[in-house]
């Protein structure tokens, strides 16, 4: 499976950012092992040794051109293809010391962004069919929040705001402060008019609410199961414009398709940038295994 002209990466001066910001997390003053070693060309694959959606190709070719501008990397397969374990991904051709001091550091960016697509990919397969749509959070590692944001398009999801700059939010503490929510969204109107309002309800009196005074998207937060369905019931017989509904908190794969079918339109989950579970790859010297 490959969808590259959905999901473009961050700009190349982003990607650049973030290799040169992790490049001196890892080198320092230099690689001090990889200088004993003769300045030669040589090769190398990358190796996958379990299923995963690939994701984070520019930022390996990234980390690699930065330290051996010739570098010249084969790719054997597409951003957001799905492979099998003992796929060799790619095959490079430049100088050892360049490509031992690349290692770790394209290894990282490969290994949780695939990670962040591989989830993002299974709570896209468990609702498909439902119209359901997966998006992301802002539980993001502190610097690679445009990185994993990009990963969960990848994996077929969609983004939710990128920062507190992009969407209103208002949730409970912003309602409180405002003095009810009815107020609280008046505000939001006039002082961001642009830019996209989505109200977090904690009863079905507050969707009503929410419903009559209007906004972008309504989020049930932590409603049971009687408790979403009838927020469905009350939020498709709202005679208004249609406003989507999303669910939030508690959801987990194994839940993911039942709440899918009561009709909401939107799921968030932290779990896809948050609880990251590298993907198992390796960058070797030499050529690849044969059939690999």
């Amino acid at each position: 499976m490959s969808g590259a002209a959905t999901f473009a990466p961050p700009s190349a001066a982003q990607v650049d950012a973030d290799i040169a910001q992790a490049l001196g997390e890892d080198l320092g003053s230099g690689d001090v092992t990889a200088a004993l070693l003769p300045d030669v060309a040589d090769s190398a694959y990358l190796l996958c040794k379990e299923d995963a959606v690939v994701c984070g190709r520019p930022w390996f070719d990234a980390c690699h051109r930065a330290l051996d501008p010739d570098v010249y990397i084969d790719w054997h397969v597409a951003e957001g293809d799905r492979v099998v374990a003992g796929t060799v991904l790619a095959t490079l051709q430049g100088r050892a010391r360049a490509l031992v001091s690349a290692e770790r550091t394209s290894l990282n960016f490969m290994q949780t962004l695939s990670a962040t697509a591989t989830v993002t990919a299974a709570y896209v397969d468990a609702v498909r069919g439902t119209g359901a749509k997966i998006l992301d959070t802002r539980k993001t590692i502190p610097g690679l929040r445009l990185a994993q944001k990009y990963a969960v398009r990848v994996g077929g999801g969609n983004n939710h705001r990128i920062g507190l700059y992009d969407t209103v939010m208002l949730k409970e503490n912003h309602i409180r402060a405002a003095g009810s929510l009815t107020a609280a969204v008046h505000a939001a109107k006039s002082m961001h008019p642009g830019l996209p309002l989505v109200v977090e309800v904690e009863t079905l009196a507050q969707l009503e609410e929410a419903l009559a005074v209007g906004c972008d998207r309504i989020l049930i937060d932590d409603f049971d199961a009687p408790t979403r369905r009838e927020a469905v019931r009350i939020a498709a017989a709202h005679s208004g414009k249609r406003i989507p509904l999303e669910v939030s908190g508690g959801v987990d794969l194994a839940g993911l398709r039942a709440i899918a079918e009561d009709g909401v339109d939107c799921i968030s989950i932290g779990a896809l940038t948050k609880h990251v579970r590298a993907i198992d790859l390796s960058l070797k010297l030499g050529p690849p295994p044969a059939g690999g």
